[in-house]
């Protein structure tokens, strides 16, 4: 389970994986869904633990990226081309636990909430 979060991205089946397995206490990791609110009202992967909309990156970008510099943070988005450009972004900065999920929640079979 822990390789899964050593990868650059994880695919939506990766991601239900790692899902469980936190909830199950056997990793630990942030999801950061990084789409607008209305987005993000109209439906969600369950266990995303925040949103910060790429539009205001210029606000979060900073602060998220100095808080979690010990930690696994996997972006997702709707198709995983925000979340990749961010998730990139991180890394060329130094973050080592930057992850993308591709494909975004468009291809998620997971559970979703509203």
């Amino acid at each position: 389970m822990q390789q899964l979060l050593e990868k650059r991205d994880v695919s939506s089946e990766e991601l239900a994986t790692l899902l469980k397995a936190r909830e199950e206490g056997n990793v630990d990791f942030l999801l950061v869904d990084v789409r607008e609110d209305m987005e993000y009202n109209a439906g969600h992967i369950k266990g995303v633990d925040m949103l910060k909309p790429t539009t205001t990156f210029q606000q979060w970008g900073q602060a998220l990226f100095n808080e979690t510099q010990d930690k696994k943070v996997i972006f997702t988005c709707r198709t995983g081309s925000r979340s990749g450009q961010i998730a990139s972004m991180f890394a060329q900065n130094g973050h080592k636990g930057a992850i993308n999920h591709y494909g975004g929640i468009m291809s998620y079979a997971g559970e979703t909430e509203k």
